[in-house]
């Protein structure tokens, strides 16, 4: 059942289909990974960023979603959240979760056994069966090795057992099996965990402004609520594009990533920007890490390094095509699942982004949405889709306690606990679709001041939604500065 609310009808310039808005309603969910390495409060290194109240001193100003809903800014705290979460939700097992690591390695063994030993010309003499059949194995262990993915990103918050030593071995081994630099995702995924929602700070998903949109496409800033609408095709262009490549150009220009680097505390960033090569997951000089991180940044390339030498050692024994059969299909398939929960997980109409003034972290959390996969969300992927919400508020529990832990927090959340299951599993997909239409980049409300002004909502060139706000100057005194702040170039936005 989906916690859907309406949208307001006066507020849409068109009769569309909305997939999501905030939600006080239950719904079913399912379990989650990711970030702070103990159950207290203090271990997400925020407990003291002050109070709300510190954050509502001007006058209150109305502020609307995509949507055209009053947003109001969360006025609960950490503590409430962790408070109403049952005590046994955090505790850990390593039986558990070796055993769901062996399930999932088993699960693609057992696929790869079958598929070898048994869609052969002898068994299957048709050629494009066999061909469709071998399709369904590159789709089946991508899902599988998603959920595999899944299970170190377990390891690298903590979740995953008592012991760090346990979760950083199995972490270790299983990313770098699926080429992804453990500690190198580890240390900059977790400062993601830190910042979600601010734009200033954010390490993973930092959406573009206002006036990087119109810089990325050449647009003059004030006129852009005239412009023509992007055609569908671009946007097919686009989403596809974000699938095949959105993965492995996050890893090797930090795409999506905050463009703040000169503010590195030792100095690492002077000069770095995203997307000319110079700000990546596997140089330890990166301006991602400190001095101290350098050797598990090694460590995480050697593990690649491993890996890739297996795979040719693979394909020059059984030969390349089978080498793409067996493991480059699937791992674009993973590679593909990653993307799309990433990109659903923050972006929806009515999401709030933060500047860094008005910002928190129970803020930042909020600023997330928990989805519907159905048994492939629940079962393969451990429910990272349909609990995501409570996971940025609490990274240390394991994924087999999320439903119950999310249930326990809604009370809390109230308005703020946002949710789409419509559709189930087609849902999902058709929310990709309507995401990428909707929200293009993030802007104010029109003449916000106060607060208001630094709380940014997705807005469109599509004629979807509250239409962007006209500007009778190319920038304010604020933009520029906020700019200037972000370092935004045209190629740090490139995807």
């Amino acid at each position: 059942m989906s916690t859907t609310a309406l949208p307001t009808e006066s507020a849409l310039r068109r009769n569309v289909t909305i997939d999501s808005s905030p939600s006080t309603t239950a719904n079913s969910t399912a379990g989650t990974p990711d970030d702070s390495p103990t159950g207290s409060a203090s271990s997400t290194s925020l407990s003291s960023l002050g109070s709300v109240e510190d954050f509502q001193k001007q006058p209150e100003q109305k502020i609307i979603d995509s949507y055209g809903n009053e947003f109001k800014l969360p006025d609960y705290t950490i503590k409430e959240i962790r408070d109403a979460i049952p005590k046994h939700c955090f505790e850990r097992s390593a039986v558990k979760g070796l055993s769901y690591v062996t399930r999932d390695v088993a699960m693609l063994g057992a696929t790869f056994y079958a598929f070898n030993t048994y869609c052969t010309p002898e068994y299957v003499p048709s050629m494009a069966l066999r061909a469709g059949l071998w399709a369904g194995y590159t789709f089946i262990q991508g899902c599988v090795g998603t959920g595999l993915w899944v299970l170190a990103h377990e390891c690298g918050h903590q979740s995953f057992s008592p012991s760090k030593t346990l979760n950083d071995t199995v972490g270790w081994f299983c990313h770098s099996a699926l080429l992804v630099p453990y500690f190198s995702w580890k240390i900059s995924h977790g400062k993601h965990h830190k910042a979600t929602g601010n734009l200033e700070r954010d390490m993973v998903f930092s959406p573009r402004t206002r006036e990087e949109h119109a810089t990325r496409g050449s647009m003059v800033l004030e006129e852009m609520h005239d412009l023509l609408e992007e055609t569908p095709i671009y946007t097919a262009s686009n989403l596809i594009l974000q699938q095949l490549f959105g993965w492995p150009t996050y890893l090797f220009t930090n795409a999506t990533g905050h463009n703040n680097h000169e503010k590195q505390p030792e100095g690492k960033g002077a000069g770095r920007k995203n997307g000319n090569g110079s700000v990546n997951h596997f140089n330890p000089s990166s301006p991602l890490y400190e001095k101290k991180d350098e050797p598990l940044i090694w460590l995480s390339d050697l593990g690649l390094l491993i890996t890739s030498s297996i795979l040719f050692l693979v394909g020059r024994n059984y030969g390349f095509m089978n080498l793409l059969v067996w493991y480059i299909l699937p791992y674009l398939w993973v590679n593909h699942w990653l993307v799309a929960i990433t990109f659903l997980q923050h972006t929806d109409p009515s999401l709030p982004h933060y500047r860094g003034e008005t910002w928190n972290f129970a803020r930042g959390a909020a600023a997330t949405i928990d989805r519907e996969f159905g048994f492939i969300g629940r079962q393969l992927f451990h429910g990272i889709i349909e609990t995501h919400v409570l996971h940025h508020y609490v990274s240390t529990i394991p994924f087999y306690h999320a439903d119950e832990a999310t249930e326990a927090i809604k009370p809390i959340m109230g308005q703020h606990y946002r949710s789409n299951t419509d559709g189930g599993s087609i849902g999902f997909i058709k929310s990709m679709w309507t995401s990428a239409r909707w929200c293009q980049w993030v802007e104010p409300n029109e003449g916000a001041k106060g607060d208001a002004a630094n709380v940014m909502f997705f807005r469109n060139r599509n004629g979807l939604g509250v239409p962007p706000a006209k500007l009778s100057k190319a920038l304010s005194e604020k933009e520029t500065a906020f700019r200037r702040n972000r370092m935004v170039t045209v190629e740090d936005d490139s995807e």
